[in-house]
Protein backbone atom coordinates (compact mmCIF):
# COMPACT_ATOMS: atom_id res chain seq x y z
CA UNK A 1 0.00 0.00 0.00
CA UNK A 2 1.28 3.59 -0.77
CA UNK A 3 1.46 5.80 2.39
CA UNK A 4 -0.54 8.08 0.22
CA UNK A 5 -3.20 5.86 0.16
CA UNK A 6 -2.68 5.11 3.72
CA UNK A 7 -3.00 8.09 4.89
CA UNK A 8 -6.18 8.62 3.04
CA UNK A 9 -7.52 5.31 4.60
CA UNK A 10 -6.47 5.74 8.12
CA UNK A 11 -7.97 9.61 8.16
CA UNK A 12 -11.18 8.37 6.86
CA UNK A 13 -11.18 5.28 10.00
CA UNK A 14 -10.46 8.27 12.23
CA UNK A 15 -13.68 10.42 10.86
CA UNK A 16 -16.22 7.93 10.06
CA UNK A 17 -14.91 4.86 11.95
CA UNK A 18 -14.10 6.32 14.96
CA UNK A 19 -15.90 9.28 15.04
CA UNK A 20 -13.44 11.59 15.84
CA UNK A 21 -13.61 15.54 15.94
CA UNK A 22 -12.93 17.84 12.83
CA UNK A 23 -10.00 19.25 14.39
CA UNK A 24 -8.24 16.10 15.17
CA UNK A 25 -8.86 14.67 12.06
CA UNK A 26 -7.75 17.78 10.59
CA UNK A 27 -4.36 18.13 12.81
CA UNK A 28 -3.82 13.86 11.83
CA UNK A 29 -3.79 15.14 8.53
CA UNK A 30 -1.38 18.38 8.83
CA UNK A 31 1.24 15.85 10.86
CA UNK A 32 0.65 13.04 8.07
CA UNK A 33 1.17 14.96 5.66
CA UNK A 34 4.15 16.13 6.69
CA UNK A 35 5.84 12.97 6.72
CA UNK A 36 4.07 12.02 3.29
CA UNK A 37 6.45 15.04 2.16
CA UNK A 38 9.83 13.92 3.70
CA UNK A 39 8.94 10.23 2.71
CA UNK A 40 7.26 10.79 -0.86
CA UNK A 41 3.85 9.74 -1.30
CA UNK A 42 4.67 6.80 -3.50
CA UNK A 43 6.70 5.33 -0.91
CA UNK A 44 5.15 1.67 0.08
CA UNK A 45 4.48 1.60 3.67
CA UNK A 46 6.09 -1.64 3.73
CA UNK A 47 9.32 0.52 3.13
CA UNK A 48 8.93 2.86 6.32
CA UNK A 49 11.48 1.36 8.61
CA UNK A 50 13.36 2.31 11.58
CA UNK A 51 16.26 4.17 9.78
CA UNK A 52 13.46 6.31 7.80
CA UNK A 53 11.96 7.36 11.23
CA UNK A 54 15.15 8.27 12.60
CA UNK A 55 15.70 10.89 9.88
CA UNK A 56 12.47 11.91 9.90
CA UNK A 57 12.94 12.79 13.60
CA UNK A 58 16.25 14.58 12.74
CA UNK A 59 14.48 16.48 10.06
CA UNK A 60 11.44 17.42 12.91
CA UNK A 61 14.16 18.49 15.08
CA UNK A 62 15.70 21.15 12.24
CA UNK A 63 12.31 22.00 11.04
CA UNK A 64 11.26 26.27 11.54
CA UNK A 65 8.14 27.05 12.68
CA UNK A 66 5.94 28.91 10.28
CA UNK A 67 7.21 32.48 10.02
CA UNK A 68 9.46 32.39 13.29
CA UNK A 69 13.01 31.88 13.49
CA UNK A 70 12.56 29.09 15.87
CA UNK A 71 12.48 25.00 15.48
CA UNK A 72 9.49 23.04 16.07
CA UNK A 73 9.60 22.52 20.13
CA UNK A 74 9.34 19.16 21.50
CA UNK A 75 5.84 19.33 22.21
CA UNK A 76 4.96 19.61 18.66
CA UNK A 77 7.64 17.24 17.39
CA UNK A 78 5.77 14.62 19.91
CA UNK A 79 2.43 15.32 18.33
CA UNK A 80 4.06 13.91 14.88
CA UNK A 81 5.04 11.02 15.80
CA UNK A 82 1.99 10.29 18.00
CA UNK A 83 -0.16 10.73 14.43
CA UNK A 84 2.34 8.55 12.41
CA UNK A 85 2.34 5.73 15.22
CA UNK A 86 -1.79 6.11 15.00
CA UNK A 87 -1.77 4.92 11.22
CA UNK A 88 0.80 1.96 11.46
CA UNK A 89 -1.43 1.04 14.27
CA UNK A 90 -4.28 0.84 12.06
CA UNK A 91 -2.10 -0.38 9.01
CA UNK A 92 -0.87 -3.43 11.61
CA UNK A 93 -4.96 -3.94 12.92
CA UNK A 94 -5.69 -4.35 8.89
CA UNK A 95 -2.43 -6.83 8.72
CA UNK A 96 -1.21 -4.29 6.07
CA UNK A 97 2.79 -5.21 6.45
CA UNK A 98 4.54 -2.22 7.93
CA UNK A 99 6.76 -1.14 11.09
CA UNK A 100 5.31 -2.02 14.34
CA UNK A 101 4.38 1.29 15.93
CA UNK A 102 6.25 0.31 18.96
CA UNK A 103 9.49 1.18 17.25
CA UNK A 104 8.41 4.71 17.27
CA UNK A 105 9.92 5.88 20.84
CA UNK A 106 8.16 9.69 21.76
CA UNK A 107 10.78 11.83 23.18
CA UNK A 108 10.08 12.84 26.75
CA UNK A 109 8.44 16.41 27.05
CA UNK A 110 8.66 18.36 30.11
CA UNK A 111 5.92 18.49 32.69
CA UNK A 112 3.18 20.31 31.32
CA UNK A 113 2.57 23.71 33.29
CA UNK A 114 -1.12 24.30 34.31
CA UNK A 115 -2.06 28.02 34.80
CA UNK A 116 -5.11 28.67 36.77
CA UNK A 117 -6.88 31.79 37.74
CA UNK A 118 -6.77 32.95 41.83
CA UNK A 119 -10.00 34.31 43.17
CA UNK A 120 -9.08 37.71 43.12
CA UNK A 121 -8.44 37.46 39.74
CA UNK A 122 -11.73 35.96 39.29
CA UNK A 123 -13.73 38.86 41.02
CA UNK A 124 -11.22 41.58 38.85
CA UNK A 125 -12.52 39.87 35.47
CA UNK A 126 -16.15 39.50 36.53
CA UNK A 127 -15.85 43.38 38.21
CA UNK A 128 -14.46 44.91 34.55
CA UNK A 129 -17.80 43.83 32.56
CA UNK A 130 -21.05 45.88 32.57
CA UNK A 131 -23.43 43.68 33.10
CA UNK A 132 -25.97 46.68 32.21
CA UNK A 133 -25.16 46.36 28.80
CA UNK A 134 -26.20 43.55 26.02
CA UNK A 135 -22.91 41.89 25.15
CA UNK A 136 -21.94 42.33 28.98
CA UNK A 137 -24.71 40.75 30.02
CA UNK A 138 -23.43 37.84 27.46
CA UNK A 139 -19.88 37.97 28.57
CA UNK A 140 -20.95 37.65 32.19
CA UNK A 141 -23.33 34.83 31.51
CA UNK A 142 -19.94 33.18 29.41
CA UNK A 143 -17.39 33.47 31.91
CA UNK A 144 -20.04 32.30 34.71
CA UNK A 145 -20.85 29.23 32.77
CA UNK A 146 -17.18 28.19 31.64
CA UNK A 147 -15.82 28.93 35.15
CA UNK A 148 -19.28 27.12 36.78
CA UNK A 149 -18.61 23.92 34.12
CA UNK A 150 -15.33 23.16 33.23
CA UNK A 151 -17.00 23.58 29.39
CA UNK A 152 -13.83 23.47 26.31
CA UNK A 153 -14.66 26.51 24.50
CA UNK A 154 -15.76 24.32 21.61
CA UNK A 155 -18.36 22.21 23.72
CA UNK A 156 -19.72 26.34 25.07
CA UNK A 157 -19.88 27.35 21.16
CA UNK A 158 -22.10 24.58 20.34
CA UNK A 159 -24.82 24.57 23.23
CA UNK A 160 -27.96 26.10 22.44
CA UNK A 161 -30.88 27.41 24.25
CA UNK A 162 -33.04 24.42 24.75
CA UNK A 163 -30.10 22.30 25.50
CA UNK A 164 -29.35 24.14 29.14
CA UNK A 165 -31.90 23.46 31.96
CA UNK A 166 -31.47 26.24 34.03
CA UNK A 167 -34.66 24.59 36.87
CA UNK A 168 -32.45 21.36 37.55
CA UNK A 169 -28.97 23.30 36.59
CA UNK A 170 -27.63 20.30 35.08
CA UNK A 171 -27.13 19.59 31.12
CA UNK A 172 -25.87 17.11 28.59
CA UNK A 173 -23.02 18.08 26.43
CA UNK A 174 -20.93 16.24 23.69
CA UNK A 175 -16.98 16.27 24.22
CA UNK A 176 -14.23 14.92 22.43
CA UNK A 177 -15.29 11.74 20.69
CA UNK A 178 -18.39 12.08 20.80
CA UNK A 179 -18.35 11.49 24.17
CA UNK A 180 -21.57 12.65 26.47
CA UNK A 181 -21.51 13.92 30.50
CA UNK A 182 -23.43 16.04 32.32
CA UNK A 183 -22.41 18.90 34.00
CA UNK A 184 -23.74 21.00 36.88
CA UNK A 185 -24.51 24.48 36.67
CA UNK A 186 -24.10 26.90 40.09
CA UNK A 187 -26.68 29.50 40.97
CA UNK A 188 -25.02 32.37 40.27
CA UNK A 189 -23.73 31.02 36.97
CA UNK A 190 -27.92 30.54 36.16
CA UNK A 191 -28.57 34.05 37.41
CA UNK A 192 -26.21 35.29 34.97
CA UNK A 193 -27.57 33.30 32.26
CA UNK A 194 -30.95 34.45 33.21
CA UNK A 195 -29.97 37.86 33.00
CA UNK A 196 -28.24 37.84 29.33
CA UNK A 197 -31.32 35.91 28.28
CA UNK A 198 -33.85 38.38 29.35
CA UNK A 199 -32.48 40.70 27.15
CA UNK A 200 -32.35 38.68 24.11
CA UNK A 201 -35.18 40.01 21.93
CA UNK A 202 -35.04 36.83 19.32
CA UNK A 203 -35.94 33.32 19.16
CA UNK A 204 -32.62 32.03 17.91
CA UNK A 205 -31.37 28.57 18.78
CA UNK A 206 -27.79 28.98 19.65
CA UNK A 207 -27.26 29.67 23.51
CA UNK A 208 -24.28 32.45 22.82
CA UNK A 209 -24.67 35.14 19.64
CA UNK A 210 -22.39 37.34 18.24
CA UNK A 211 -23.34 40.82 17.62
CA UNK A 212 -22.27 40.82 13.84
CA UNK A 213 -23.13 38.97 10.98
CA UNK A 214 -20.24 38.36 8.86
CA UNK A 215 -22.37 36.55 6.36
CA UNK A 216 -24.43 39.07 5.31
CA UNK A 217 -27.37 35.99 5.30
CA UNK A 218 -30.43 35.65 7.96
CA UNK A 219 -31.66 32.20 8.95
CA UNK A 220 -34.54 30.99 10.72
CA UNK A 221 -32.73 29.30 13.45
CA UNK A 222 -29.63 32.44 14.19
CA UNK A 223 -26.84 29.48 13.07
CA UNK A 224 -24.47 32.14 11.23
CA UNK A 225 -24.89 34.60 14.69
CA UNK A 226 -23.48 31.92 16.94
CA UNK A 227 -20.51 32.81 18.77
CA UNK A 228 -17.32 31.08 17.18
CA UNK A 229 -14.39 29.06 19.63
CA UNK A 230 -12.22 32.05 18.43
CA UNK A 231 -14.61 34.81 19.60
CA UNK A 232 -14.94 33.48 22.81
CA UNK A 233 -11.13 32.70 23.40
CA UNK A 234 -10.67 36.81 22.21
CA UNK A 235 -13.32 37.77 24.72
CA UNK A 236 -11.91 36.37 27.63
CA UNK A 237 -8.19 37.20 26.88
CA UNK A 238 -9.85 40.81 26.34
CA UNK A 239 -12.01 40.63 29.57
CA UNK A 240 -8.28 39.56 31.37
CA UNK A 241 -6.39 42.29 29.77
CA UNK A 242 -8.98 45.05 30.70
CA UNK A 243 -8.95 43.82 34.45
CA UNK A 244 -5.04 44.07 33.94
CA UNK A 245 -3.99 40.68 34.82
CA UNK A 246 -0.60 40.08 33.25
CA UNK A 247 -0.86 36.35 32.44
CA UNK A 248 -2.23 34.75 29.55
CA UNK A 249 -5.85 33.66 30.07
CA UNK A 250 -8.35 31.43 27.94
CA UNK A 251 -11.21 29.40 28.21
CA UNK A 252 -9.69 26.59 29.18
CA UNK A 253 -7.79 28.94 31.91
CA UNK A 254 -10.90 29.11 33.57
CA UNK A 255 -11.22 25.09 32.65
CA UNK A 256 -8.46 24.60 34.56
CA UNK A 257 -9.38 27.40 37.56
CA UNK A 258 -12.83 25.23 38.24
CA UNK A 259 -10.76 21.73 38.31
CA UNK A 260 -8.22 23.00 40.76
CA UNK A 261 -11.22 24.11 43.13
CA UNK A 262 -12.94 21.25 43.02
CA UNK A 263 -9.75 19.43 44.02
CA UNK A 264 -8.46 21.85 46.62
CA UNK A 265 -11.96 21.51 47.80
CA UNK A 266 -11.82 18.17 48.54
CA UNK A 267 -13.37 16.09 45.32
CA UNK A 268 -11.91 13.05 44.51
CA UNK A 269 -9.83 12.75 41.23
CA UNK A 270 -12.28 10.12 39.72
CA UNK A 271 -15.22 12.70 39.95
CA UNK A 272 -13.23 15.25 38.92
CA UNK A 273 -12.17 13.38 35.19
CA UNK A 274 -15.94 12.95 34.92
CA UNK A 275 -17.14 15.94 35.15
CA UNK A 276 -13.91 17.20 32.37
CA UNK A 277 -15.02 14.00 30.27
CA UNK A 278 -11.28 13.02 30.13
CA UNK A 279 -10.86 9.60 28.84
CA UNK A 280 -7.86 8.57 30.99
CA UNK A 281 -7.52 10.04 34.46
CA UNK A 282 -3.97 10.57 33.60
CA UNK A 283 -5.03 13.81 31.60
CA UNK A 284 -6.70 14.70 35.33
CA UNK A 285 -3.92 13.99 36.95
CA UNK A 286 -1.82 16.90 35.69
CA UNK A 287 -3.73 19.05 38.45
CA UNK A 288 -2.44 17.10 41.25
CA UNK A 289 0.57 18.61 41.48
CA UNK A 290 -1.18 22.09 42.22
CA UNK A 291 -3.07 20.74 44.43
CA UNK A 292 0.21 18.78 46.40
CA UNK A 293 1.26 22.58 46.54
CA UNK A 294 -1.46 23.74 47.98
CA UNK A 295 -1.42 20.87 50.58
CA UNK A 296 2.64 21.87 51.13
CA UNK A 297 1.87 25.48 51.69
CA UNK A 298 -0.81 24.30 54.34
CA UNK A 299 1.47 22.21 55.87
CA UNK A 300 4.33 24.62 56.61
CA UNK A 301 1.93 27.23 58.02
CA UNK A 302 0.42 25.15 60.06
CA UNK A 303 3.08 22.80 61.76
CA UNK A 304 5.88 23.88 63.37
Amino acid sequence: MLLRDAIYDFLTHCEVGKYQSKKTVENYSHYLRRFERFAKPKTDVSRITADLIRDYRLHLHRTPMSGQGITLNIKTQQYHLVALRAMLKHLQKNDVATLSPEKIELPKVPGRQVEVLAREELEAMFRTIDGAKRNGARDLALLHLLYSTGLRVSELSNLNRKDVNLVSREFRVIGKGRKARIVFISETAVQFLKDYLNLRDDNYTPLFLSNSNRSNVKSLFGEERRLQPQAIERIVRNIATEAGLVKKVTPHTLRHTFATELLRNGADIRSVQEMLGHSSITTTQIYTHLTNRRLKEIHEQFHK
